[in-house]
């Protein structure tokens, strides 16, 4: 046995929901392979205490762009169009491959201090946000999103879709499969159907996933209306780009059928609260979709919109969210919450034979929080406090595959001082410096 957690709280979200108390949980080549009340009898090389601690499954985050994380509060308290137009775009367009990679490395970073094992997300420079996932040894599913503004298109030219195919060839499976590529329609206001019907098609015969941005905004939903006749989530159906494992990110303004649909063609939700709050969104409904039969995931978006990817902020979020939109006290549940953010996370990557719970023979992804501190005691329910005490900055220690990416303030596999001298040596001044001369 290469680890042994002994004398810890295991959550370990499984379909019985089990939690044991002063527990041992075991890793060899990776994989859990023990978990019982009793000290197991077998050698270990590493043992960790885990009094005052506690195990759960390592969170999924279902959307999220990393290289943002260089416009952190660069434009904070404004509306999401002018947001994007005046700030956001033009520092965007200013990103070369070497930032975007450094900007990925320092999210990556910040994902595994808070308790983040996978990632899916969307957005360009993806070959270098592989490097920067494979270098890292967190999981993530990368799709190269793309945009199509009435231009001549064909797909064999298209600089996105020339990425994608490139991204599948050198990136999809990548270390046992801990790199997945997908497609993605970025939305249906930046594109048309010409580019639905080509991403469709090849996510189809690739058996890659989707990932799209659906009805983030109440604008963007009736605009499509007026356009179409139909809501944002229907004309992409009708182009098929529901007809493989997908992801929605946002689904604020999905309407009774919308959700009936995606329900019938098993696509995800993924519920961001915090950055569709602080941008004036409106708030998702979580409660409904989960009744129409929907999953329903959590992601941060990126740190330009949200200011942090903490993933425990984000389930806190959810859950009060839920409560206050539907004047329910007992609305979105820890339990269910939890779920949204572990098992439900790794449904929507496709990883959930490997992932999202902590059971024998699935990888080691694990989230140790120490449960000592002030804000934390007592503890008369540990997934109570998951979701309404705890915050990233309680997780102690991050695994992957059995492999430690950040413990103790320690971050093994970046060298986050390298990674800061390159942000601001290099990227923060090409962004911004040369913007203002």
């Amino acid at each position: 046995m290469d680890t042994l957690f002994s004398n810890v709280t295991i959550v370990t979200m499984d379909e019985a929901m089990h939690v044991y108390f002063d527990a041992y949980l075991g890793v060899t080549d990776g994989k859990i392979s023990y978990l019982a009340r009793e000290a197991p009898k077998e050698k270990t090389k590493r043992l960790v205490p885990g009094e005052g601690m506690v195990l759960m499954p390592g969170l999924i985050n279902c959307h999220t762009h990393l290289p943002m994380s260089v416009l952190r509060g660069y434009a904070d308290d404004v509306e999401l169009s002018s947001w994007l137009n005046d700030y956001i775009f033009p520092h965007e367009d200013r990103l070369d491959g070497r930032s975007a990679k450094a900007a990925a490395l320092l999210s990556i970073a910040e994902c595994v201090r808070f308790g983040t094992t996978s990632i899916s997300d969307m957005y360009n420079f993806c070959d270098e946000i592989a490097e920067a996932v494979a270098e890292s040894g967190i999981k993530a599913n990368i799709a190269r999103g793309a945009t199509l503004f009435g231009e001549d298109f064909d797909f064999e030219t298209h600089p996105a879709c020339r990425e994608l195919v490139a991204l599948k060839e050198k990136w999809d499976g990548y270390d046992n499969g801990r790199i997945r590529i997908e497609a993605s329609v970025h939305g249906e206001y930046t594109s048309d159907y010409r580019l639905w019907d080509a991403l469709s098609e090849f996510a189809i015969n690739e058996k890659v996933g989707m990932h799209v941005h659906l009805s983030e905004t109440k604008a963007e939903h009736e605009q499509c209306l007026e356009r179409n006749g139909l809501t944002p989530a229907q004309v992409l159906d009708c182009h098929y780009v529901f007809d493989t494992r997908a992801i929605a990110a946002h689904c604020v303004w999905v309407t009774p059928e919308d959700m009936r649909l995606l329900a019938k063609r098993g696509v995800t939700a993924v519920h961001c609260p915090v950055s569709n709050l602080k941008l004036a969104s409106g708030c998702a409904p979580v409660t409904e979709m989960v009744k129409a039969g929907m999953n329903v995931a959590l992601g941060t978006d990126s740190s330009a919109s949200n200011n942090n990817l903490d993933l425990f902020e984000e389930m806190k979020a959810a859950a009060l969210m839920a409560k206050v939109t539907s004047g329910d006290p007992k609305a979105l549940p820890v339990e269910a919450v939890l779920m949204m953010a572990t098992a439900c996370g790794a449904r929507a990557q496709g990883r959930e034979a490997e992932c999202g719970m902590l059971k024998l023979g699935m990888d080691a992804d694990l989230v140790l929080l120490d449960f000592t501190s002030p804000h934390l005691m007592p503890c008369h329910n540990v997934m109570s406090h998951l979701v309404y005490a705890a915050s990233g900055h309680d997780v102690v220690m991050t695994m992957v595959r059995g492999q430690v990416l950040y413990a103790a303030g320690k971050y093994p596999t970046i060298d986050l001082d390298s990674v800061v001298r390159e942000l601001s040596g290099y990227v923060m001044p090409r962004i911004f410096e040369e913007a203002r001369s």
